[in-house]
Order: C-alpha cells, then sequence, then structure tokens
C-alpha cells in the first residue's frame, strides 16, 4: 500500500488485533470531541427550563457521557483500557439548530491516545438526550458526531478542518 497509510488494527491477511502499544513512550494525550441533538424549540425551551418529566436532561447527559468514556474499552472491541485523567462533558444550548451541542473531552498521560472515549463520550452523552427529551420530541436528530482536535502522541496533533 504505498502512499496509503496502513489500518493499524488489522493484520496481512485481514485478521482484526490489538495493537501492541507496550514499546510506546507515555505522552499526555487529550482528545475534543463534538456532536449536536437538533430538536423543536419547545423541547429546547422544555430542557433549558428544567422541566423534563424524567429530570435534569443536561446534568443526566453530562454524568451519562462521562461514564460512557470510562468504559470505552469494553464496548469498542479493539480499543485499549485507558487510565484516564480527565473526562469533561459540556452541553450548550444553540437557538441556531435549534438543540444542544455537546463537547467531550478526554485526556490521560499514556502509550496511546483517547479519541474514542472522547467520541464515547459525546455519542453517549447525545443519545441520553435523546432518551431522556423523547416523550416530547421524537423526531430529534442526533448529528455532526466528530473528533474536533487531538494532541499527543506519535502521530502528532489534529485539528478539524485545519
Amino acid at each position: 500500500m504505498s502512499g496509503k497509510p496502513a489500518l493499524t488494527h488489522l493484520g496481512i491477511e485481514g485478521q482484526a488485533h490489538m495493537v501492541d502499544v507496550g514499546e510506546k513512550p507515555e505522552t499526555e494525550r487529550t482528545a475534543i470531541a463534538e456532536g449536536f441533538v437538533t430538536m423543536l424549540p419547545e423541547t429546547l425551551k422544555l430542557i433549558r427550563e428544567g422541566n423534563a418529566k424524567k429530570g435534569d436532561v443536561l446534568g443526566t447527559a453530562r454524568i451519562a457521557g462521562i461514564m460512557a468514556a470510562k468504559r470505552a474499552h469494553e464496548l469498542i472491541p479493539l480499543c485499549h483500557p485507558l487510565l484516564l485523567t480527565k473526562v469533561s462533558v459540556d452541553i450548550e444550548p444553540d437557538d441556531s439548530l435549534p438543540g444542544l451541542r455537546v463537547t467531550a473531552l478526554a485526556r490521560v498521560t499514556g502509550k496511546t491516545g483517547v479519541e474514542m472515549e472522547a467520541l464515547t463520550a459525546a455519542s453517549v452523552a447525545c443519545l441520553t438526550i435523546y432518551d431522556m427529551a423523547k416523550a416530547v420530541d421524537r423526531g430529534m436528530v442526533i448529528s455532526g458526531i466528530r473528533l474536533v482536535e487531538k494532541t499527543g502522541g506519535k502521530s502528532g496533533d489534529y485539528r478539524a478542518g485545519a
């Protein structure tokens, strides 16, 4: 495969395997991911005012995202378990959607990156928002789950759109 980067989780004959990171140096690594939940303006108002029938949508989604990041290795088959040093999930209302923007940050000092943990946190936070508000708006749309930024590691830094 000249000119193309090889997929690290596939062997020569296409068999899946977990990458050996044993020889890699430990470095500080950070990843930021985002996602969006678009909804009716009335649904956003209900969530902002804290009047959802199931309770505090934003607080619950934030905790769900943090918990999910800590379990990414249990959900994604070839993902390494990591000793995360920080996970945060921020959720901001966006009237232009209308809806909510979820931003998740994961950090570790280790031998492999934390992109999957940040992406899992953003995804599960969005799913939790949907679950908690679906009784009033089944038409909500989860979109734009992506890696926004990563720092550290052998492959260097990455910023979406840069």
